[in-house]
């Protein structure tokens, strides 16, 4: 025991996890962690300001603050409504089809926002409302949202795989490219599973209004949005982070010029948004970076990658045991704090077995998706909760069956990496 308590491995958990605990922010849990075993064990403190900023001077990062803003500015400039509209047009017809809508929109949404509880907020004032008044139960509507918006972290481009991208060193444009497959994968489950359910309890569709024509010139300028930035990127015309910025300055002239929404009030607004919002995810990129400069000096991810090859090196065995651990992490904790935390650690099982870390990204970030549906923490719940005024555990007899379609898609990419690997193969980006 006595070795334990000068084992600072040891303290680099337990004053971690006593700190989330006490309730602190797990940004600076980890960065008081860090810096606290730096110091007591003389490991270079006068390192950690450079290490600071080390992590965040990285330039695939410049692309977060960029789509943060795009995203608001999408969402303020009138384009989720655009998007309802066609989809609605295009299936609305059908049985569920308001709520199948739901999921394609989410889809699409999703190359634009990059955020799921953004994505909840922008879609769920217009279509929670809509399912409700075409009487879908409130709950069910609810759910959809909250559950299809999580496919904005999965659909490229994603905050999550840049964030993933900037630990790992792996290519911010072929994680962009591997995320496609299968965020269309987990999308078309989510379809079936609210045709499923639409069709046990009788929401019918609604007859098309109009003609085809009006609509999809309205919506073009909102349906050419992801076409333009990944169409872009994986062209080789500009970068992600520069496919970052123009969506920036389309979104604005969409919205200023053609949709006439944006005024210089809802600027400032987004402006401010978009500061924040980046400022909150660099501080915890630079803790993270701290956390995993520290475990990594004092042996932490040796250790615990070592003990978990030490249950079994059957690389089935070990991969469900790694999923199980991701899918409970995210029921306490965000997606960006579970990168900084697991990743570092499970790098060392990743060579070991040699998976592809862009398989494995994919793969993680498929999971933080479910995790922000998942009770307790569950953003897009709370979020969906909110814009609803539902209580949550009114959701979660809806969530829990999205859900289970979530995972059966996700356990499809875990056992044919080639869904994942196959596009930015193809593309020449791996």
């Amino acid at each position: 025991m006595s070795g334990l308590l000068v084992d600072p491995a040891f303290w680099t958990v337990a004053i971690f996890l006593g700190l989330i605990f006490l309730k602190t922010p797990i940004a600076l849990a980890m960065g008081a962690t860090a810096a606290f075993v730096a110091w007591f064990w003389d490991l270079g403190i006068q390192m950690m300001p450079f290490n600071f900023a080390a992590n965040i001077a990285k330039v695939p990062l410049l692309a977060i603050p960029f789509f943060i803003f795009a995203g608001c500015i999408m969402e303020k400039a009138g384009i989720a409504e655009r998007l309802v509209a066609f989809i609605k047009w295009c299936i609305g017809s059908t049985t569920g089809g308001l709520a199948i809508s739901t999921v394609i929109v989410a889809t699409l949404w999703g190359a634009i926002s990059g955020s799921g509880p953004a994505t909840v907020a922008a879609l769920g004032v217009i279509l929670i409302p809509r399912m409700v008044d075409v009487n879908y139960d409130k709950a069910f509507a609810t759910s959809v949202v909250s559950v299809s918006s999580g496919l904005a972290i999965i659909i490229p481009p994603s905050i999550s795989y840049i964030v993933y991208s900037s630990i790992t060193s792996v290519s911010v444009g072929g994680i962009f490219a591997a995320g496609i497959v299968p965020g269309v994968l987990v999308a078309a489950f989510l379809c079936v599973s609210v045709w499923l359910t639409s069709r046990s309890k009788g929401y019918k569709g609604e007859p098309r209004q109009g003609a085809f024509l009006p609509v999809f010139i309205d919506a073009i300028w909102a349906l050419l949005c992801p076409v333009i930035i990944l169409g872009g990127i994986y062209g080789g015309v500009f970068t992600p982070t520069e496919a970052a910025a123009v969506a920036i300055f389309y979104g604005l002239a969409v919205g200023i010029f053609i949709y006439k929404k944006i005024t210089i009030k809802t600027f400032m607004e987004v402006l401010l948004f978009a500061s924040s919002t980046t400022a909150i995810i660099m501080i915890l990129i630079a803790c993270g970076g701290m956390y995993s400069w520290v475990a990594s000096t004092v042996g932490l991810i040796e250790r615990v990658s070592g003990a978990l090859m030490a249950i079994s090196d059957n690389p089935v065995v070990v991969l469900l045991m790694i999923n199980v651990t991701l899918l409970l992490a995210g029921m306490i904790m965000g997606g960006n704090e579970i990168f900084y935390i697991f990743i570092p650690l499970l790098m060392p099982v990743m060579r070991h077995f040699q998976w592809n870390p862009v398989w494995f990204g994919v793969m993680a970030t498929i999971n933080i998706a479910i995790g922000q549906i998942t009770p307790p923490v569950a953003a897009n719940l709370f979020v969906g909760s909110s814009v609803s005024g539902l209580p949550i555990e009114k959701l979660v007899p809806h969530v829990i069956p999205l859900m289970l379609f979530a995972i059966a898609a996700m356990a499809l990419v875990c056992l044919f990496p080639e869904i994942t690997l196959f596009l930015p193969r193809y593309l020449g980006l791996l």
